[in-house]
């Protein structure tokens, strides 16, 4: 009896099997607007279907890639990367990269903390009290809340700017001492420490210029901060346009919120146009007078240590000056006192004319 040969069919097995074995997931977190973190281990396509982002939008968060810190808007997100802020903003939540990372799980918990509205709805409340008129002039139906996008972008930013100004502190605390080492006593030690921190000085002006670089060109461009306006994209897309019905954004910010008086807050009813960006633009120029006066520490630092090589220079010229003028006067004490020997050689006969 012959015997039949069946071909397995396992060309479906093995794609399957290469999917898995080429599919690398990353551990993200997820917090909505009530503060509540989901961890989340998932692949890229995951995120991209999740939040419907593009792929070159997504390298742009991945850390084995040199991108410089970015802030984009999208149609439906907001595409962070600052150092090791790596974040997609939507409307509802807030998606972040490597949510065990030690700098990243501060940054976890002010998330959980500030984007709930639990303490602006008292803060609301207090002020509604201590001003009985305020109810009468605002409408029952309008919102007084800072969207949820610029809450989540203020946590970021204060972190990525306290974080770069805590490692400028840390600097200045070791380069000013070893400067004024190197100053008193000039040894090759205290050259190499001096030259050490002034390459961590360079590394860390870079690091915070495009920072202040990426907020500088977002305070240029209007239409730039319009496209960070998601709830109001969101709110002109389900609802037709009117006045009645569009949002009052008012800022609540503890880093601007001082800016405006809780008298003008209640007073200023306005509507704002799609093209208004005023609330934005505020936050923005907090944070980069923020990022923009750490560069000047890093500035005045770098003053400091030219101004110390200067020094340093001028003594080393100095004790040149001095060694070659000792080697001249060796010089002509040495040609004078051979000429006396030779001379009087000479006049004893000792040595031939």
């Amino acid at each position: 009896m012959a015997r039949e040969v069946y071909s397995v069919p396992v060309v479906e097995t093995q794609v399957a099997s290469l999917k898995k074995k080429t599919a690398v997931t990353t551990s993200w977190i997820s917090i909505d607007g009530k503060g509540q973190g989901v961890i989340l281990d998932v692949d890229k396509y995951a995120i991209m279907r999740r939040v419907q982002i593009h792929a070159r939008d997504l390298r742009i968060l991945d850390p084995m890639l040199s991108y410089p810190s970015t802030i984009l808007g999208r149609e439906k997100v907001i595409v962070l990367n600052l150092e090791h802020i790596k974040a997609i903003i939507t409307a509802e939540e807030v998606l972040l990269r490597d949510p065990f990372d030690d700098n990243v799980i501060p940054i976890v918990a002010e998330l959980k903390r500030r984007l709930p509205q639990d303490d602006l709805t008292c803060q609301g409340q207090g002020e509604e009290e201590e001003h009985p008129g305020m109810r009468n002039d605002m409408d029952t139906g309008e919102e007084n809340e800072f969207p949820f996008e610029f809450r989540a972008l203020e946590v970021a930013l204060e972190a990525i700017c306290s974080f770069l100004d805590a490692r400028t502190r840390e600097l200045e605390t070791d380069t000013y001492p070893a400067l004024d080492e190197l100053t008193s006593k000039i040894s090759s030690r205290n050259l190499d420490r001096v030259r050490k921190l002034k390459s961590a000085m360079t590394r860390l002006t870079n690091r915070v210029q495009k920072v202040r670089d990426e907020l500088e060109q977002l305070l240029d461009d209007d239409d730039d901060m319009a496209d960070l306006y998601l709830s109001r994209k969101l709110a002109g897309a389900c609802s037709p346009v009117s006045s009645s019905g569009a949002p009052n954004w008012y800022l609540s910010s503890p880093i601007i919120g001082s800016k405006i008086s809780r008298t003008s807050r209640a007073s200023a009813v306005t509507v704002p146009e799609d093209n208004d960006v005023e609330e934005l633009e505020m936050l923005l120029e907090a944070y980069f007078m923020q990022i923009d006066s750490t560069l000047n520490k890093l500035t005045t630092l770098r003053e400091y240590i030219d101004d110390t090589e200067d020094y340093i220079n001028i003594q080393l010229d100095n004790h040149r000056n001095q060694l070659i003028q000792v080697v001249i006067l060796t010089g002509i004490l040495c040609t004078s006192t051979f000429t006396s020997i030779m001379s009087y050689a000479r006049h004893k006969g000792l040595v031939g004319s």
